[in-house]
């Protein structure tokens, strides 16, 4: 009774089939969760409430009167940092799964990531140099 039960869920060729219904389970979710945003929108436009007022209709910045345009542009700084912050994040979320492995890599896997950790020392310390970490600048 459990072969034929393994059997029917698991077979001796790895792509049996199309591969597809494999993927039935994520499709339900996706729908499922597109079904629910879709209701819980509508049912919103339905049922709230439409009063406008001139308080309601200005941008709400944190309580305080709002100053100031709200196109003001920006420093490219910000930016910059913005994206160095998110590229050494990515990065770093790499050391995980290496982490998790670790021991089964032994010491060629401690060397490769002592190898990955050094040229993101190099990045770093490029950026630091040209000055890209200064938000003062």
């Amino acid at each position: 009774m459990t072969d034929w039960l393994l059997s029917r869920y698991y077979s001796k060729s790895p792509m049996s089939g199309s591969g597809l219904h494999s993927y039935a389970p994520l499709l339900l979710h996706l729908l499922t969760a597109a079904a629910l945003a879709g209701a819980l929108t509508a049912v919103s436009v339905l049922v709230g409430w439409r009063r406008p007022s001139r308080a309601k209709q200005q941008p709400y910045e944190c309580g305080m009167e709002p100053t100031g345009d709200a196109r003001q542009p920006f420093s490219v700084k910000f930016y910059l940092v913005a994206m160095v912050f998110i590229l050494f994040d990515v990065e770093a979320i790499f050391l995980y799964p290496w982490a998790y492995i670790f021991r089964s890599l032994r010491w060629y896997g401690f060397v490769e990531m002592m190898i990955y950790i050094a040229i993101l020392l190099v990045g770093y310390l490029y950026l630091w140099k040209k000055g890209a970490l200064d938000w003062h600048k």
